[in-house]
This record gives structure tokens, sequence and C-alpha cells, in this order.
């Protein structure tokens, strides 16, 4: 076949083969050095924000006027699986998901046209795509703050001076900004100055706007030279502003300082940003464009940061306390820990078992060949390295076919010292090559499975998966090649080789009790049949999670308060919670910050009853109150339960914007009520709450504030106003003027400042003066706004989302001490046997366990193909069906040891486990090929069965052992490792651990009794 032709070409041509290798290995390297890190995959889908401003309309009124009309012109677009919508307080958010395949640029410009067919109301700010970033793409955070500062001079410092120069850096998708004032000059007009001086608001605006210009004059040609005409009306100054003059009274002027107070002011807040228990900063966040590299656009914007510092006024200063590098270091870490101790103990183990050091060294020497392979291609597929990629590679699987080979050739060395040790080194691959083959092609095969997961969890494994498959093949080429060579070139056995003492003994052992149980078949069946139905019954006990939650080293702290709460009293809040955790966790907390309402590009829109307070750890060596992270939650939720007026949900940065992005939601668990009355909508999420808290593992549960906004609404009556003549635009303008009307721009030099025409402090200090206001009537009247509309003091949603269209309102609560598939399904049979919803309502569950249901349906197809692939290649092996069954009963076997493991070690079934199962068929399945393959022939030589099998299993003991041993202590690393990102890698190692080492015992007590049974003597 062609790969004995291949194994006897690179014996033939050893110096070509080596030549090649070497090429690859420097390719590998560049290959590395290129690749582009990061802590975990990103699994944001794509998607589209669609942000739209209008400062004045409520939440309703934003609904109605613009995510609605938004909403109905981008439905039917190519690839669109989802869109959901957030309406606030002078902000819609439209969010569009697209197919995971979908090219981002494609999508973005195909919403961008639909968005041109959009039409709102005047005032309102046409909408704007949100920056070409992913939920991992928030990879910089850096605080503007200095003694003596105002926080519009911190605001102004961000905008004009540090912003531009980083959104200069390559890879940098966003600059966006948070808290501070924002710059304005406010023109503070008196109601009663304007009664005196006989004018109206809408003459100010029209003065205002129409002075506020440049013109152009076109040119004029004369002596061969042409002049261009320029008319300068601009303002440049607030003096300037104070200059306009809106009419004349008996030849006197009246100028606009004579009816209004000019100063500055600041734009309408929607987010503060505080830290350090000291008040508050401005807040910039650096936003990678999709697709780079975190690691490389982080530190070039650090470095662009300490270089734009220098532009900043004496005394500012701008620091990180947030870069996507430090996690990815510490990440990295525990990956290259898990790698090199893992490569380790799989060295030991063959320089152990094989008893000749050459021979480990051919052996080992397929580790690194086969990483370097596995990298070139990691960078051609643009594979990012990871936790999952990198962090789950099992040297052992790497050098599975290799030791039987090696080992073989080392056996056949010493029975035929007197050969040409080239044709040896043949005769044993080939001898061998066959099982090795085929069992490296099913390990890659229940790879497949994996490859097929699709959303979220395809793109948190597929990493994983390529990866494994990339390293496989790498090894495969070698073991066909390159390790021939290496065997034929260094291994020299002297005659009469003996095998190593730890082999000698464990042979002393295994042959006794292999003896015992060819004379026992039935006790072993028997006792075998009782192992398996045992681990299907604990299999059935075992709890079910998406994936383990990954620790990130950092904290967030997401509070919730009423609607109500002014920004004022919720900085005031955050500054308390800084302070309380500094004091109460000085070894834990390394910075504290937080973030309330929503940053200018509102990437993560919030309203202002609600903040993240961001904690990022100390090194957990330095923890005093606590030794996991999760311990370390819960101390601070203890902390932080005594402050009145919240509730508080913990999380992580990272899981928290992906959670958000993937689902709309910010916890493991999203409960979300579909209706259409917001108030009735509440009441039934407000029994789902005290329902799901009586359930065990329920924690940071919180209802979504929706409701509890109060308003004063005026209502304009039109029997009055056209009663007294009054246009209901002077009425609006009147109402508007509260907040403010802008007029145009300020221009110093290239920075531009909105100028806003408002009402004067004390004619807006109480709510009741909206009734008094005096609104201009026919031939000089003033009439009270009162008179003329219907001034409600009501309340009214502060929030409202929307999912296909559909109002819906979200329980959300994360999973402590539980597994996540249990507590669902407990929660879903309370709610379908308590919860009573009015026709055409529905509940849906979304968040983590969303994912999981989708992986395990997923798997529940692609998993039984994939088996009955590898039953197809057995047979395709042996071309019995038999001895195809034989060899596949170390699946079951396996899966016993993988689920005994994870019940041992109190771990739930999760994605991450069920691809350690998935590998571990691939492993165990080899082992009992290379047995059966041995028995075989044996056979064939007209041995006896009985005494072919003992021959069999003492002769491929040590292969048995040792691909056994190197696979499971490989991921003994990754199994006991407790740095950042492990927890991810834990119940993946500790099934194949498990399995791994029931499936070696079976396959060398189970499988020859099975053998003797099942053959037929010849």
């Amino acid at each position: 076949m062609l790969f004995d032709l291949v194994i006897r070409w690179s014996l033939r041509n050893r110096g070509v083969v080596l030549m090649a290798w070497a090429l690859v290995a420097v390719a590998g390297v560049f290959a590395l050095l290129r690749l582009p890190l990061d802590a975990f995959p990103d699994t944001t889908p794509v998607q589209v924000q669609v942000n739209t401003t209008a400062p004045s309309l409520s939440p309703e009124e934003v609904e109605r006027q613009i995510t609605w009309p938004v909403e109905q012109a981008l439905s039917g677009l190519p690839e669109l699986t989802e869109v959901r919508s957030l309406s606030r307080f002078g902000l819609s958010q439209v969010t569009l998901v697209f197919d995971e395949d979908a090219d981002i640029w494609r999508s973005r410009q195909v919403v961008s046209e639909r968005l041109g067919t959009v039409a709102l109301p005047d005032g309102v700010n046409r909408p704007a795509l949100g920056p070409v970033a992913t939920g991992l793409g928030e990879v910089f955070h850096y605080l503007v703050r200095g003694d003596g500062y105002s926080l519009s001079e911190l605001r102004t410092a961000q905008d004009w001076v540090l912003a531009p120069q980083l959104r200069a850096v390559p890879g940098v998708a966003e600059v966006n900004t948070w808290g501070g004032d924002e710059r304005r000059i406010e023109v503070l007009v008196s109601p009663d100055a304007l009664v005196r001086h006989q004018l109206t608001l809408d003459e100010l605006s029209e003065a205002l706007s129409r002075d506020n210009r440049n013109v152009g004059g076109g040119n004029i040609d004369h002596a061969g030279e042409t002049t261009l005409v320029q008319g300068a009306g601009r303002f440049t100054s607030i003096e300037d502003v104070g200059e306009v003059v809106l009419a004349t009274r008996d030849g006197v002027p009246v100028r606009l300082r004579d009816v209004a107070t000019l100063g500055e002011g600041r734009q309408l807040r929607r987010g503060a940003v505080t830290a350090e228990g000291e008040g508050e900063v401005v807040l910039g966040l650096g936003f990678m464009l999709m697709g780079e590299n975190s690691a490389h656009v982080t530190e070039r914007l650090e470095l662009r940061l300490a270089e734009a510092v220098e532009s900043l006024p004496p005394g500012m200063t701008a620091e990180p306390v947030y870069q996507r590098t430090w996690l990815v270091d510490q990440v990295l870490t525990t990956v290259r820990t898990n790698l090199f101790e893992g490569a380790l103990l799989v060295i030991a183990v063959l320089f152990i078992f094989l008893g000749n050091w050459r021979a480990g060294v051919v052996v080992a020497t397929v580790i690194p060949v086969s990483m370097l392979f596995a990298g070139s291609l990691m960078e051609r597929f643009g594979i990012a390295g990871s936790l999952m990629s990198l962090g789950a590679i099992d040297f052992g699987l790497i050098v599975d076919s290799s030791i039987v080979q090696v080992e073989n050739a080392v056996r056949r060395l010493a029975d035929r010292p007197d050969d040409d040790p080239i044709q040896v080194v043949g005769d044993a691959a080939l001898e061998v090559r066959k099982p090795t083959l085929f069992g490296e092609l099913i390990i890659l095969v229940v790879y497949l499975p994996v490859l097929a997961l699709e959303g979220t969890e395809g793109q948190l494994f597929r990493p994983m998966a390529l990866t494994v498959v990339f390293a496989l093949l790498g090894s495969m080429l070698a073991s066909l090649t390159l390790v021939p060579v290496l065997t034929s070139i260094a291994v020299r056995v002297r005659a009469g080789h003996q095998d190593v003492a730890v082999v000698r003994r464990a042979r002393g052992i295994y042959l006794p009790l292999l003896k015992r149980a060819l004379d026992r078949p039935v006790w072993v069946l028997a006792t075998v049949v009782l192992l398996v139905l045992n681990g299907g019954f604990l299999a059935s006990r075992l709890g079910t999670e998406f994936v383990p939650r990954l620790s990130e080293g950092a904290v967030v702290v997401n509070t919730v308060r009423l609607a109500s709460v002014s920004l004022d009293e919720s900085v005031r809040y955050g500054t308390q919670i800084e302070k309380a955790l500094l004091e109460g966790f000085p070894d834990e907390v390394d910075l504290v910050w937080t973030r309330t309402g929503s940053a200018e590009v509102a990437t993560d829109p919030m309203g202002i009853e609600l903040s993240d307070v961001f904690v990022t750890l100390t090194p957990r060596d330095e923890w005093t109150r606590a030794d996991e992270q999760a311990e370390l939650v819960a101390a601070m939720q203890e902390e932080l339960s005594g402050l009145p007026g919240m509730n508080l949900v913990f999380t992580q940065p990272i899981e928290m914007r992906v959670n958000e992005m993937v689902a709309g939601v910010r916890s493991d668990v999203g409960i979300k009520v579909f209706g259409d009355d917001l108030v009735r909508m509440r009441e039934i999420a407000l029994q789902i709450e005290d329902l799901v808290g009586e359930v065990e593992g329920a924690a940071d549960l919180s209802v979504e504030q929706v409701t509890g906004l109060p308003v004063l609404r005026a209502e304009l009556d039109r029997e009055l106003l056209g009663r007294h003549g009054v246009s209901p635009e002077s009425v609006l303008l009147a109402v508007e003027a509260f907040g403010g009307i802008e007029v145009g721009d300020l221009f110093e030099g290239e920075r531009r400042f909105p100028i806003a025409l408002r009402l004067s402090e004390d004619a807006r200090a109480h709510p009741d003066q909206v009734e008094r206001l005096l609104v201009n009537g026919p031939g000089g009247t003033r009439l009270a706004l009162g008179q003329l509309a219907e001034v409600i003091r009501t309340e009214g949603p502060a929030s409202i989302q929307r999912e296909w269209g559909r109002r819906r309102l979200v329980v959300q609560v994360n999973v402590r001490d539980r597994d996540l598939g249990g507590f669902v399904s407990e929660v879903q049979q309370l709610i379908d046997d308590e919860v009573t919803l009015p026709t055409g309502w529905f509940v849906r569950y979304g968040g983590q366990f969303e994912h999981y249901q989708r992986a395990r349906d997923r798997l529940l197809i692609v998993v039984p193909l994939a088996l009955l692939l590898i039953a197809l290649l057995l047979y395709a092996t042996y071309g019995r069906v038999i001895d195809a069954l034989r060899v596949f009963t170390g699946v079951p076997f396996a899966a016993v040891g993988g689920v005994a493991a994870l019940w041992l070690r109190d771990l739930p079934f999760s994605v991450s486990a069920a691809i350690g199962f998935v590998a571990l068929a691939g492993v165990a399945v080899l082992a009992d090929m290379v047995l059966v393959s041995t028995i075989r022939r044996h056979l064939d030589a007209g041995i006896p069965v009985r005494e072919a099998v003992e021959q069999a299993a003492s002769e491929r003991l040590r292969p048995v052992l040792m691909t056994g041993l190197v696979a499971a202590l490989g991921f003994v690393p990754m199994a006991l490792n407790t740095g950042i990102g492990a927890e991810v890698q834990r119940p993946l190692a500790t099934v194949v651990i498990g399995g791994l080492l029931s499936s070696t015992a079976l396959t060398l007590l189970v499988l020859p009794v099975l053998y003797t049974i099942t053959s037929r003597a010849k």
C-alpha cells in the first residue's frame, strides 16, 4: 500500500527526509512568532449595532418614533438571524445578529443602505453604526484625571488630545469616552427678561442660527488674479454670541446679553465614571478592530498613550487600569505550564519504559515537530494561540503511534542483531503501521463532532479541535517518514536486550492476573457489565453546564438602583462601593473604578440607575480572605450586602460583555418574558423571581428595571391653543428649553462646541415651574404653560427591550455551587406549573444555558455518526465484524472511567467534558487495535487461541501501558492546575485521565477474555 512505499522510500532517502522536516520546523517557528495571541477564542457572533440619539425623547417615544421604524427598515436582510433593540431615554439601539459565516463588512454595507430609507422625526440625529468590534474588542481602559482640573477640562483633553492620537493606532476600531462633562456653551434665558423686552424663544433661536455662519461670495477676477470672496460671521468666542442683536426698541438694539447669561455648560449627561473611591474621573476605552491581534493592539495603545500624555496640560495624567495583555499573559502562563509539565511527564514515561535513551529522544522529537507543523497550519487558517487552541493539546496523543512503532523497532533490533538496521526498522514500522495508522485516523474522526458545533460553542471549541487535528496530522506524517529515519540512525540495541525493570515487574504482576481472568471469564464479564451499568447510573446523576466559568482575574459588580435615581446619587453610591471594597479587601483588590450610565458611543447602553464596578485583582498568592475567585466573590457579596437600595450581580469583564452581546443578557440564565403590556410583564417577572429564588443555586437574582421613571408630561390642549391663538410649536419649544435647544456651534481653532439655548437656573429649579412658564401669545400677551396644556405627573418605563419586534422583560440569575442544566430544568418545571401567561405571551430561556442546549442537541446527532464511522474504520481494518466489535468495546470501557472521574471530583458534565469523552474514544480504540492486531498475527501463525492471547498480551504490555500512561499523564497538569483559565481544561483532562486508566486496565484484562470467548479455535 501507499504508506508502505512512503516508509521504504523515506529510509532510502534519509537525508532528504531530514532536510524536509528541518524546513517544516523553520516554517513553524516563523508561523508561531506571527501567530495572534489571545486569552480565549472570540465567541461573539457577527453583529451590527445601530445607535440613534434623541436627547429629548422618553423611552416610549424613542421606541415609537425611532426603534420601530429602524427595526422595520432592517428586517429581511440577508443572513439575518436575530434582531434585538433597546429604547432608553434619549437613545435607541438596534442590534442585528447575522450568520456566523457572514462577512461583517458586507453586513454593515447592507445595513447602511437600508438605513438610508428610514424617515425619522426632525431634530433626531441620523442612525450611526457601532464600531467594528466584538465582545472581546474592549481591550484597553485608561483614566484621565488631574488635581485642580474640572470634569469639563478632563473631558475636553480626552476628546481633543488623547482620543485622536489613539484612534490612529493600527488595529483600533474606536476610542470611546465615558464620564466627565462634555462642554457646551449655554445661553441661559431669563423668562422675565424676555417679557420685559417683548421677545420670544423662537426669535432667540432664529437669531442665533441666522447670525452664526460663514458664506461664500464666489470669486473676483482682476488683473490676472482670482480673489475669493467670503463672509465670516461664525462665532469664535462667547463674547461674539452675546453681541447678537435680537431686536431694536426705540432705536436701541436689544442684544442677547440683555436677556440671557452666557457661560460654560455641559451636555445632558448620560454617564459618569468614578475611581479608587476618590470621586469622578474620565474613562477612555480602546476597542480592537475585529480580527486583530489583541496583544499587539493593546501594546500599541499603551505605547501611544505614553506618547500622548506628553501633550496634556501640566498636572493632568492618563494611566491604564485594564489591559487585555494582562489577562493574555496570565492565561498563556497557564498554557505554557501545562504544556511544559505535560511534556516532561510524557518524556519521563518514554525513558522509563523504553530503557533506551536514544529511542526516547526519537519519540520525544515528534512533540516539537508536530507542534511546529500545527503552528504553520494555525497561522494559515487564522487560528489564534489561546487557552482553547493550545491549552488542550496532549502530547501523549501526539506520540502514541510513534511509541508503538519505536517500541516494536527496539524489540526487533534486539531479536535480529545481525540484520541490516534499516531493513529491521522498516519491517518493524510496517508490522504495526496498519493498526497505528487507523488508530490515528480514528482519533481524527472523533474530533469531527467538535468541528460540527455551531454558534458560540462552535467558536469556542473549533479552534481546539482544529489545532489537535493539525498536530495529529503532523504526528502521522512524522511517524511515516521522520520516525523511521531517526530510529534507523540513532537507535542501537545490543543482542539479547532485556526489558527494563519496570516492564518486568509490570509483566510479573499482569500475567498471573491475566491467567486468572482467562480462567474465570463469566466472573470477569459480569463484573464488567456491573461496572458499565454503574457508570450509566453515575452519568445520570451528573449535573450539566455549558462550560466552567473561566477566571479572568477581575470582577465586575453590576448594581441596579431605582429608575428614578439621579446621576449624582448613582455617582455617590459608586464611590461608596469602591471605598468599601478597598477597605474590606486591601490584599485582594488592585484597582477599582465604576462606570455608570452610557458612554459617548453607546456600545454598552445603560441607564443612570445602572453601574458596573470593575475590580482588578492582585495575584492569588497575595490574597488573605480567599483562596479562589468564587470564594472571594462570595466574601465581596457579603461585604456589600449591607448597602441599601440596590441589587448586586457579580460577573467578569469579558464574560459580561460576551453574554450581553450574544444573548442580550448579562447573566448565566436569562428568563425572557415576551408580551405587550410592560406593567403586566413586570408582575409576571416578579412572580418568576420569587419562584426562582427558592431554587437551590440561585444567585444574583434580579428583574430588569423597566418601570418607575418619573415623568412630567405636558399634553397640549389644542382647543385652548386655538382659542388663545398660540401655536403648538411655541409651547413645545418652551418645554424643550428646559433641557436645551442646540442652535449652532462655537469654533475654537479645530475644536467645536455646541451652543444651546436653555432656561435660566431659577426658571427650572422645581418641577412646579413647568406649569408657570410663560408662553408668548398674539398681541404680546403672555400665558402660563398650564393654561395651554395639562401637566401630568406619571411614571413611565425606564427602558424597553424588544426581540424580533416583541417586547421582552428578562429575569436574570447566576448559578453557583450547582450545575446549570439541573437548575434550569427545575426552574422550567416551576414556571410551567405556577405561572399563567396571557394569550399570545410566552417565556424563553437565554444565556449560557441556551449554548449548552444547542451544543447538546448537535452532539446527540454527530457523536453517534462519528461512532458509526469509527466502527466502519475498524471493519475496514480487520475485515470482520467480530474483531471490529471487540476493539469497539474500548469506548464504553473508557467512558466508565471518565464518568467516575467526574463524579469523584464533583464536576458537572459540560461541553468541555464532552470533548474529553470524544478524545477518549479515539485513544481507547488505538490501544485495543494494537493488542487485537498482534493476537490475529499469532493466530495466523497457527498458535492456539489461549496461547496467542497470552503471548500477544505479554508482547504488547509495554506499548499498551505506554500509550495509556503518556496520554493520561499529558493531561495531569491540566487537571491539577489552578491558574487563570485552567477551569475550562479541568473537566476535559479529568475525563481523559479517568477514562484511560479504566480503559487500559480493561483492555489488558477484559479484551483477552472477550477474544477467547468469541474466537473459534483453529
